[in-house]
């Protein structure tokens, strides 16, 4: 093979033996920050500024603390004597041997000789000052009294608690650590944060930050921040304030570590007051590839939530604002032209009405034929999904680089793939829908089938451009499955029932990393922890957060819903519902149930199962693969059967009947007897490999 001719290039360059020497100043600088011989006080101009603030503070409350510390030598050492000479410690010596009749005479004379022995020192001391100022003036006298103030300040000084009586009922506790860091070092020792022999270190001394006090400390060595985030609680009432007051926080990143912690405590509920004004009110249209303004935290920092690459799961008890935060996010998707809504209400009413000129898909109500449409707008979407991935292969590298969707891909009319979002107000009431539904050939409720498609949706459609935003009232296992929770990304959490339901919103244990939606007070409506998928204001290193969301008046959600219907009508992308368009686009059902079966192990079940096994999976359907246990008394109620007699027969087929602990509906759990599905799935599978195997035998004595 051939080559052209190699080109030659020659550099000039000057040869360095050695880097610059800095100047003996900045060797001297450096030396002085990091010597170990110069005190940490003056290391820096700010360690400097810190020192000179504390011994002003230092030397401006010295006196007061002087005569307080004289005072209390002086209580001290008059208890003492008044204790002395009462022979006290005689008299309860002579009480522990039991002998205090025989001892009265020697206690009585003993009494009177140290009163007599007081007497005759104070006479002694009084004629020595005397003497002493009348050889020496009142010099003798200043020193004197010096002498005795000193003594009584080193008795009375404070050491663990204040020396004297203790009080049986004190007064409140006040917030002071702002003023006495070692209030805030005393604080962490009472909620078990560092250990009594362990201190402190001030990063950043106390200062106002906003309507509160912010001060950043480190730990002690091996301990963390994160027990402190945990244990926000018992922080808080050793700091005497509400927990709702206090935010506990890692600093990570440049400058943070492990042991470094920045609290900041609120001058009162941070979550009270008038609700909060939506931004994008006065915005004339919004681009939904940027985060939504969602909501405000406790420092009254706004927290924007971005939709594009993830969804969004709301869970609340009734009556906490659920159906205004996802209005919110809502309206961000509203607001840009080129955004497609599938917008489905199970709860009815007027909450989403506005939507309705907007939505290319709109379902509203609660009945069999409400469900239905949802399922086959679900189904038409999942198609598309499909759609879009077969045709962005196809698409070239500069249009389509990462098989992902672009800005550009979005808005290009003429390749058809908007945004599309799919938002679902009181999603449980599909979800729990009990009515039989056949599914290529496997049976399933239709609330399960739904399911399938939206967990499809979650997991395939955010590369495509498709977010999904769920909202529930009943935030429980049963309601929303595992698979469809495990694929929903960002997680809002508003008050909830107990610490169960805040963990199936917000994900395992967070209850024990110090977020917990059952502990929001009552009136903190739209209050929420919210856990993000993707970067906000408060880092990308952030867990999660408690933010009150945005508020919004139904007006207010109207006119959003009227601006995005011109901005569409002006943009020409106007389209479905809205449009007056309700045409089911023509879809091939087995390319939907191939989709949503993909990756789902299901068990195989025979046609010739024996009863009542194959009764137990035909009820179950679905839920044969998706539940852990199914209750004895749901079997025996839709097979209406015998309870004891199907205990008997299912014995007889190797499941056995066990108790085992379940959700009630009230939030608490309670022990019932039922079946593991593990066992049922066995049973199933040794039958089936029993007439596979009959079967084979036949074949081969055909043969």
């Amino acid at each position: 093979m051939s080559t052209g001719p190699v080109e030659r290039h020659v550099f000039e360059a000057d040869l360095v033996d050695e880097m610059p020497k800095p100047s003996r100043g900045r060797r001297f600088a450096e030396w002085w920050r990091h010597s170990t011989h110069v005190p940490a006080a003056l290391r820096s101009r700010a360690a400097a500024k810190n020192a000179t603030v504390d011994a002003t503070v230092f030397l401006l409350g010295s006196p007061k603390a002087l005569l307080g510390a004289v005072w209390r030598g002086l209580v001290l050492a008059v208890r003492a004597w008044r204790r002395w000479v009462r022979v006290v410690d005689y008299r309860e010596a002579a009480e522990q041997s039991e002998k205090l009749a025989d001892k009265f005479i020697e206690i009585r004379e003993l009494t009177l000789f140290r009163w007599k022995l007081t007497v005759a020192v104070a006479l002694f001391t009084a004629s020595a000052l005397l003497v002493a100022e009348l050889c020496f003036g009142s010099v003798a006298l200043w020193s004197a009294g010096g002498i005795a103030a000193v003594a009584l300040a080193v008795a009375g000084r404070r050491k663990e608690g204040v020396p004297g009586r203790k009080s049986v009922l004190s007064g409140p506790r006040s917030f002071a650590w702002t003023m006495e860091p070692q209030v805030l070092i005393d604080a962490f020792r009472d909620a078990k944060l560092i250990g009594k022999d362990e201190s402190l270190r001030l990063v950043e001394r106390a200062a106002r930050a906003g309507d509160g006090w912010a001060i950043t400390v480190d730990l002690p060595a091996t301990r963390k921040a994160a027990d402190a985030i945990k244990n926000r609680e018992v922080l808080a009432s050793a700091l005497a304030v509400d927990e709702v007051q206090l935010i506990v926080e890692r600093v990570r990143g440049r400058g943070g570590h492990a042991g470094r912690v920045f609290l900041w405590v609120a001058d009162e509920d941070p979550y009270a007051g008038p609700p909060v004004r939506f931004p994008l009110l006065d915005a004339e249209w919004w681009d939904a590839w940027r985060p939504v303004p969602f909501g405000v935290d406790a420092r009254n920092r706004r927290v924007d939530l971005p939709l594009v690459w993830t969804s969004l799961l709301v869970g609340a008890i009734p009556r906490q604002g659920k159906t205004s935060a996802v209005r919110v996010p809502a309206a961000g998707l509203v607001l840009d032209p080129h955004t497609r809504l599938y917008v489905f209400d199970g709860k009815g009413g007027k909450d989403w009405e506005a939507a309705e000129s907007v939505a290319h898909r709109f379902v509203c109500g609660d009945e069999i034929e409400h469900t239905n449409a949802v399922r086959d707008h679900l189904a038409e979407l999942v198609a598309e999904v499909q759609s879009r991935y077969a045709r962005m292969s196809k698409l070239d590298d500069e249009v389509c680089p990462e098989s992902k969707i672009t800005p550009a891909i979005s808005k290009d009319s003429a390749l058809g793939m908007p945004l599309t979002a799919v938002i679902i107000d009181e999603v449980q009431v599909y979800l729990e829908n009990p009515e039989r539904e056949d599914v290529g050939g496997r049976k399933t409720t239709l609330g399960g089938y739904i399911a399938d498609l939206l967990t499809y949706l979650a997991r395939k459609g955010p590369a495509v451009g498709v977010v999904v935003i769920l909202a529930t009232q009943r935030p429980d296992s049963n309601t929303i499955p595992s698979r469809l929770r495990a694929v929903l990304g960002s997680r809002f959490a508003l008050r909830v029932m107990d610490w169960r339901d805040s963990n199936i919103v917000l994900g395992e244990q967070m209850n024990t990393r110090g977020f917990d939606a059952s502990t929001l007070l009552t009136h903190h409506k739209g209050v929420g922890i919210l856990r993000p998928d993707g970067d906000t204001d408060a880092g990308e290193e952030t867990l999660a957060l408690t933010v009150r969301t945005f508020y919004l008046l139904n007006a207010e959600w109207r006119s959003i819903c009227q601006r995005g219907r011109a901005l569409r009508e002006a943009a020409g992308t106007l389209s479905g519902h809205a449009s007056g368009d309700d045409a089911h686009q023509a879809i091939d059902e087995t390319v939907v149930v191939k989709a949503i079966g993909a990756g789902i192990a299901r068990t195989p079940v025979s046609e010739n199962l024996p009863e009542p096994l194959a009764a137990v999976c035909h009820h179950l359907g679905s839920g044969l693969d998706e539940r852990d246990f199914v209750p004895s008394a749901e079997l025996t109620a839709a097979l209406d059967v015998v309870p004891g007699i199907f205990a008997q027969q299912m014995g007889e087929l190797g499941c056995r009947p066990t108790r085992n602990r379940v959700p009630a509906d009230n939030g608490e759990t309670r022990r019932v007897r039922g079946y593991f599905t593990a066992e049922i799935r066995a049973a199933v599978q040794r039958f089936t490999a029993d007439e596979i195997g009959s079967n084979a035998e036949a074949e081969d004595e055909e043969a």
